[in-house]
């Protein structure tokens, strides 16, 4: 029974305008809520080489950094490893080397050892007068 003949009905239509409003205010809310963290972390690359043998043994000085920081100079355990007895310790092997050409210090540290052991290392050879410091590496 439809009363109303001579009116038309109108079209149903969505209106968008406040859905859109409602969708931004919930996008703003999540970007404003949302903590950004920025990792930051150093990419390192540690040296792997190779080396050809050589036929003539060289005269070089082997010092060994442990795990538990004890300090070995060739196959020697270093009771006290205070940078002053390493100085003496490494000026005896240098005076004792016949070549003209300073000794290599060839420093093989764990990598749990601390790092202070091997800048220690390092300061002991400098002030002794053995300038020439590698360190050893494994290939993989």
């Amino acid at each position: 029974m439809n009363f109303r003949r001579g009116t038309q009905s109108e079209e149903l239509e969505i209106n968008f305008i406040p859905l859109i409003d409602v969708l931004l205010v919930i996008i703003i809310f999540l970007v404003v809520s949302t903590t950004f963290s920025k990792f930051s972390e150093l990419k390192i690359n540690l040296p792997t080489a190779e080396a050809v043998a050589q036929d003539k043994q060289l005269e070089k000085i082997d010092i060994v950094v442990t795990a538990q920081n004890e300090l070995i100079i060739n196959n020697n355990k270093i009771s006290d490893p205070t940078v002053q007895n390493l100085v003496d310790e490494l000026s005896k092997l240098k005076a004792s080397v016949l070549e003209k050409d300073l000794p290599p210090v060839i420093i093989n540290a764990d990598s749990l050892s601390h790092h202070q052991s091997v800048i220690n290392v390092m300061e002991a050879s400098r002030l002794s007068g053995l300038t020439k410091i590698t360190f050893a590496t494994v290939t993989k």
